[in-house]
């Protein structure tokens, strides 16, 4: 092949050839370190102080039940956490003493806390009161305060330097637990290992929390600010579960200084961009951190599985869906990170909404490197950018005017010979439209398949991403490729590099000043993407324009073609005269005769510059014919197609190699694990009322960005890979609109809950979900056949159904055998309120008791203004009781059980014009107790029917807080 003699020619062997091979390698790359993990080491104690075997066999056990705040088997995973890091603590000889302290344990079991959350900003939202159980270990650093400064009435340390690590106990009730959140939990126990491993002393102390009731209003993390414990922290490190194993990432971070210290991991993961995405609720999901941070105002970063989520809060997040490799992607970095920040001077003013340091952005490079940049340094990077790089350019540009080499916008140049002008074509514009055009329509050809998608099989992503991936990709390569080739054969331009950079310059200058307005003004951090794709665009664009320097001046090719023509028009007519004038052969049979050098016309053996040298005109001299592009043969000229324009001869078309080096590496690796991980967190949310067509539209954006930098030099494709592309797009197109959405292993997730009316004795039992599927679903249960179903749009923007029959009755709050259950569900939960006298509110007193449980919650049609618990502590001001508009709900939640609460309510009725007042108006609402157990098969028949017969593409996780809600009503 001829490409082979300059194998990085401009030309279509090589551009296809290093181009495909650069696209497969670093998409494969990105894609196996999106779908696996690190293979856990082969030694039981990969690192001195951690053994990866007992937190394997303590994962195993801690994620053999379900074991949510609300049930018997929470208490019993707390006893055994307590046992555990007690043996811990003596194996290491670190159990603190009357005498000795080298690391102290709290069994929190005094504090708790009343605290609120608005649903929805100026609405009615919830109040909480909740008793902890909380579990705290506490390692002293080498420069802590030396005395027990906790015993003290109001005591504090000397200083705030500590570094708390987290995670929760409590499961959910319809899953183990095992990365929701078992691998936080016993990381933290190899933590305590570590830490009091000799020689692992850190220099600032350590706090390792092991919070319950996460799952419930991210209780345990609340009351925590309770205890004096929290008067030591100033970072932490939140590990945390939103899927079901993988890899665990950074999604959250507050400032840059913590976040290099989880740079220190073996194999980091994540990107800032994520963060955005969570924040802006794309995850419907919280974790601990917003309260570390948010109320109580350390510094900190949350580290968490992100998929798959479909196994999130359901039967497969246990042990043999989690495996090793996740658990030892968690370890290594929860190891690698507290050490670092342990080790750092994090000190800082720690007051709630105080947040020290500059935001950080950040992300991994194939799991093995960390990039760390600190937000006004993107914003300075970003403005350097805007401004010098337009300068550059435009310089660059004066300076070929100055050489006569801008070739840009050249249509034709005119000379004035004696004969009249001659008008010499440039073909300078051939090309500049291009490429907006075809971006164009390429860029719509992913985002109609994403409207398509979205329309006629929306789901299809929850099970087959990649399919998605690859019909999207394959169809921007195809038409771009396609309209490409078909504008090259039609006008072919060796400018449409040029051009083509150059419309992507001012594009990515666009948004980059789009992305440094929005990093300013609304924190965006997650743009870094924007100021990388610019540089490189910029730097490409930059070396297309150094490129025109090796074309010949404008003046000088333009006379070497009229002396051409001028040549060529001599040449015809000595043709001519020859053909007139007969030449005889030569008598002897020798050579030909000799002709005048004037007169020979030229040959395939002629001297280039002999012909040349002998063809003047007016203001051509033969000295400038060496700077006149001459003639080559193939071989000379395999990097220049014959049909572009003909001064184009002498380009460096080598320099593509160096454009194409410079622009889709860096770009692929940033913006692919950009798309990749945002595609793995997002693409099975829409079972939760997200959005699908946001994940499909976010694939095909991504692709747009990944695939946009081929588009200048796919006229240089062979046909060969386009067309296999176009092939994948027709196969992958067809399953995509056809094939089912869901699959035993990515199941759709129906929630659960049953409502049982105590005064009236009726039961019902709904599932929520996905339209559609959720009636295809119940079909296959028995107790609801022959029913006629009560179905709902329900969920965010109503784009959920909720389906509910009359089910099998629940058994939850240990009955008398001998009595049926319809007369026994009086006895579940008894209350009574009565009206209290006050002259400026209206008041109420609750008194309720509820049988087998320790979470109740009264729920009120109209929002109270204010609530006390009996026996709760003295208000934390951090932690608002009631919001702004009042609380539609205050939950219970008590750490004995069969507890009877006593709770005054106060409510102002207010007038349409005007303040509220007291009214003597009736309030009405529900009280609610809730049971979450379903360890015993029998205690909740619907839920065991349910995940008996549901099939085998459904999985089943909770709706609330609890499985079962027994309520009565009342109005007074």
């Amino acid at each position: 092949m001829a490409w082979l003699s300059n194998p990085i020619a401009f030309t279509r062997g090589p551009v296809t050839f290093i181009t495909t091979i650069i696209y497969l390698a670093i998409i494969v790359a990105l894609i196996v370190v999106q779908t696996g993990v690190p293979s856990p080491p082969d030694t039981p104690t990969p690192i001195h102080g951690i053994n990866l075997t007992e937190a394997w066999l303590d994962l195993q056990l801690l994620s053999g039940s379900h074991h949510p705040y609300n049930s018997h088997r929470n208490d019993a995973v707390h006893d055994w956490l307590l046992s555990r890091v007690e043996s811990i603590l003596k194996e290491n000889h670190a159990l603190s003493s009357t005498n000795s302290s080298s690391a102290y344990i709290f069994e929190d079991n005094l504090s708790n806390l009343t605290f609120s959350s608005e649903r929805i900003p100026r609405a009615a939202g919830i109040s909480v009161y909740f008793e902890g159980t909380n579990i705290i270990v506490y390692i002293p650093g080498t420069e802590d305060d030396k005395k027990q400064w906790w015993l003290a009435p109001n005591g504090k340390p000397s200083a705030r330097n500590a570094v708390l690590v987290n995670a929760h106990y409590d499961s959910v009730s319809t899953g183990f637990g095992a990365t929701d959140d078992g691998v936080g939990v016993v990381c933290v126990l190899q933590l305590a290992r570590y830490f009091t491993t000799s020689g692992n002393q850190p220099k600032n102390g350590v706090v390792l929390l092991l919070n319950n009731g996460e799952e419930d209003f991210l209780n345990g993390a609340n009351v925590f600010g309770q205890h004096p414990m929290s008067k030591l922290v100033s970072t932490f490190l939140n590990l945390e579960g939103a899927g079901a194993g993988g890899r665990a990432a950074l999604f959250r971070s507050t400032d840059d200084a913590v976040t290099k210290a989880y740079a220190h991991s073996k194999y980091p993961f994540g990107s800032s961009t994520t963060a955005d995405g969570f924040n802006r609720g794309l995850i419907r999901s919280q974790t601990d951190y917003v309260v570390f941070n948010g109320k109580l105002g350390y510094r900190g970063l949350d580290v968490a599985f992100i998929g798959p989520r479909a196994r999130y809060h359901t039967d497969q997040d246990d042990s043999r869906h989690t495996g090793k490799g996740s658990l030892w992607h968690m370890l290594s970095t929860a190891v690698a990170t507290t050490r670092a920040l342990t080790a750092a001077s994090l000190t800082t003013n720690l007051d709630p909404g105080h947040t020290p340091g500059s935001a950080a952005l950040w992300f991994d490079v194939f799991g093995r490197a960390f990039a760390v940049l600190q937000a006004h340094t993107f914003f300075a990077l970003a403005v350097a950018l805007l401004v010098a790089g337009p300068i550059i350019l435009f310089l660059t540009l004066v300076l070929l005017y100055r050489f006569d080499k801008f070739y840009f916008f050249s249509g034709s140049r005119a000379y004035h010979m004696a004969d009249g002008d001659d008008n010499i074509l440039l073909y300078g514009w051939r090309g500049f439209f291009r490429f907006p055009l075809i971006l164009l329509v390429a860029c719509a050809t992913p985002i109609a398949l994403a409207l398509l998608l979205s329309k006629e099989n929306q789901y299809i992503a929850h099970s087959s991403e990649w399919a998605v991936w690859s019909m999207m990709i394959s169809s921007f390569v195809f038409v771009a490729w396609f309209l490409c080739r078909t504008a090259d054969f039609a006008r072919p331009s060796s400018l449409t590099r040029a051009y083509g950079l150059s419309w992507m310059w001012a594009g990515w200058w666009a948004l980059l000043v789009a992305a440094t307005v929005f990093e300013e003004h609304f924190h965006l951090i997650g743009t870094y993407f924007v100021l990388i794709y610019t540089a490189s665009v910029f730097f490409a664009t930059w070396f297309a324009y150094l490129e025109l320097f090796s074309l010949p001046k404008k003046s000088t090719y333009c006379r070497g073609k009229v002396g051409e023509e001028h040549f060529s028009s001599r040449s015809r007519s000595t043709s001519r005269l020859r053909q007139d004038t007969p030449v005889s052969a030569p008598e002897d049979g020798g050579d030909e005769p000799e002709e005048d050098d004037d007169e020979n016309e030229p040959t395939e053996r002629s001297s280039l510059l002999r012909s040349r040298g002998r063809s003047t005109f007016k203001g051509y001299r033969p000295e400038e014919a060496e700077a006149t592009p001459s003639i080559k043969t193939k071989e000379e000229t395999s990097d220049h197609h014959h049909e572009e324009q003909e001064w184009s001869k002498s380009q460096w078309t080598w320099l593509w190699l160096l454009q194409m080096l410079l622009l889709i590496p860096i770009n692929l690796i940033v913006v692919g694990q950009i798309g990749f991980l945002t595609t793995e967190g997002l693409h099975q949310t829409g079972q939760d009322g997200s959005s699908t067509f946001l994940v499909y539209i976010m694939i095909a954006a991504s692709t747009i960005l990944l695939c946009s930098p081929l588009v200048p030099i796919l006229h240089r494709f062979t046909w060969q890979v386009p067309v296999f592309l176009l092939f994948v797009l027709i196969g992958t197109l067809i399953y995509n609109l056809t094939a089912f959405p869901f699959s035993p292993g990515n199941r759709v997730k129906l929630f659960f809950l049953q409502q049982v009316d105590l005064d009236a004795g009726n039961n019902s039992v709904s599932l929520q979900g996905v339209p559609g599927f959720v009636r295809q679903a119940i079909a296959s249960i028995p107790s609801a056949a022959g029913q006629e179903l009560q179905c709902n749009a329900t969920g965010p923007g109503y784009n959920l159904e909720r389906c509910s029959w009359s089910g099998l009755p629940p058994n939850v709050a240990k009955p008398n055998s001998a009595t049926p259950l319809e007369k026994q569900y009086k006895s579940w939960l008894n209350f009574n309120v009565t009206r209290l006298n006050d002259s400026e509110e209206n008041k109420a007193r609750f008194v309720l008791y509820g049988r087998n449980t320790r979470a109740c919650k009264l729920v009120f049609d109209s929002p109270i203004s204010a609530f006390q618990v009996n026996g709760q502590a003295p208000r934390d001001k951090r932690f608002l009781p009631v919001p702004e508009a009042g609380s539609n709900e205050v939950r219970l939640w008590s750490r004995t059980w069969d507890r009877a609460w006593t709770v005054d309510v106060s409510w102002l009725n207010p007038e349409e014009d005007g303040p509220p007042k007291k009214s003597n108006e009736t309030l009405t609402g529900k009280v609610i107790c809730l049971w979450s157990d379903v360890n015993q098969v029998g205690l909740i028949p619907a839920f065991d029917e349910a995940k008996h017969f549901l099939p085998n593409w459904v999985a089943i996780t909770k709706a609330e807080d609890g499985l079962v809600e027994g309520y009565k009503r009342f109005s007074f």
